[in-house]
């Protein structure tokens, strides 16, 4: 018999999987932020600053009591986070290393045939020299080695030294050994992860095995294409396998979508019913979230449990956004209530709150404005300025 889930039940359980049903107030101390992002399973690192940097707003959304020192601390000096690429670069525990050296295979096999497109015949001739001055210099970063007259222009226009630091990061001979300005310090491998990270080796079915548990395990319940998304790491077909041979510890759940519509059939771990009272009511406050909220990073699921149609319009042409450059969803409790364009300036020490944008169905209460002015001065205080400015015609 096939399993209906109500969608109230299933934001919740999806909340809590995602670590936005917590106190977000308890202390959080080192290790629990590395448990935290062991449970989330990766976050996601970018550069824009908009008001603060992904990885950062990511954690400090989940619990107000993080300190970025002990981010930058388990990154660079315990060894026991490492960068690389889920669906974009992330941060990931390094007790996932071992997993990863399929991914470093995997990309050696593909990025030669790929670069050599996007770079041309030759792009590998500078891996040697590179390799080479990092092994016998130790850690660098890409401008220590850039060629005199080279004009930088982002990904599409490396340099030759840079082409071979990144290859050399993308298959695992090097690892980021830290950030200055957010640019990557590259070095060996064995110099940044800890051997006892790097160990075992894994055969590529335990791996495959790992990819799928450990992913529905986090989504709580998923389709198989759903589970091969969330590490990419998998092909949907690879996914499709492991449910079939896995099928005696795995139950069809139907999800009942937001807005009404047909349930999607996913797929859950056997004592998946039995769990659900384990999983608490999500805080009734007003959360902003990043842009790359792993919460939101499938934007389909999001719109199947929330109602709740998202899209990043950096890359939009300014005349063609709906909304803004960079525009933060809303959380309330379990529901995502609407979205606000607003950019911290440092210089003058405020958070400038541009426009609000409140789904149809939610009601602009003086109560619901008061909690979100209470999480913009929570966000300010984090951000470091000294106020929040609400500019004219914010609320549309």
């Amino acid at each position: 018999m096939t399993n209906l889930l109500s969608n109230s039940d299933a934001r919740r359980i999806f909340l809590a999987k995602q670590g936005l049903s917590a106190p977000p107030n308890r202390a959080l101390t080192k290790a629990g932020l590395l448990d935290l992002i062991h449970d989330l399973g990766f976050v996601q690192v970018d550069s824009i600053q908009t008001v603060e940097r992904a990885h950062h707003q990511i954690l400090f959304s989940r619990n107000q009591t993080y300190r970025r020192e002990h981010l930058t601390a388990l990154l660079e000096k315990d060894g026991t986070l490492f960068e690389h690429w889920t669906h974009d670069a992330s941060i990931v525990p390094s007790a996932f290393f071992k997993y990863w050296k399929h991914k470093f295979l995997d990309e050696e096999k593909a990025i030669v045939e790929r670069w050599r497109k996007w770079r041309g015949e030759g792009f590998e001739a500078s891996f040697e020299e590179t390799y080479d001055r990092v092994v016998k210099g130790g850690a660098i970063l890409a401008r220590d080695m850039k060629a005199d007259g080279h004009v930088s222009g982002g990904w599409w226009n490396w340099h030759p030294n840079k082409t071979a630091l990144e290859y050399f990061w993308r298959t695992g001979k090097f690892a980021i050994a830290g950030r200055s300005n957010f640019q990557k310090i590259y070095d060996l491998v064995e110099r940044v992860i800890p051997a006892e990270f790097r160990e075992p080796e894994v055969s590529r079915e335990e791996f495959v095995d790992w990819a799928c548990r450990s992913a529905l395990t986090r989504l709580g319940f998923a389709t198989h294409g759903e589970i091969a998304a969330f590490w990419d790491l998998l092909s949907p077909d690879e996914a499709k396998s492991w449910v079939a041979e896995n099928r005696d510890e795995l139950i069809e759940v139907m999800i009942e979508p937001a807005l009404g519509g047909k349930p999607r059939t996913s797929w859950a771990f056997a004592n998946f019913f039995g769990a659900m009272d384990t999983f608490p009511e999500a805080p009734s406050r007003i959360r902003v979230l990043s842009p790359f909220d792993p919460m939101i990073r499938d934007r389909n699921r999001t719109e199947r449990l929330f109602g709740f149609f998202y899209r990043i319009e950096v890359f939009v042409p300014e005349p063609k956004r709906e909304y803004g450059y960079y525009v933060f969803p809303l959380l309330e409790g379990d529901r995502l209530i609407g979205r606000i364009d607003m950019k911290a300036d440092r210089k003058k020490g405020t958070l400038d709150v541009k426009r609000l944008w409140l789904e149809p169905r939610v009601k602009a209460s003086a109560g619901r404005f008061e909690k979100l002015e209470a999480e913009l001065e929570r966000l300010a205080r984090f951000v470091g300025v000294e106020k929040v400015v609400y500019l004219d015609g914010w609320k549309g």
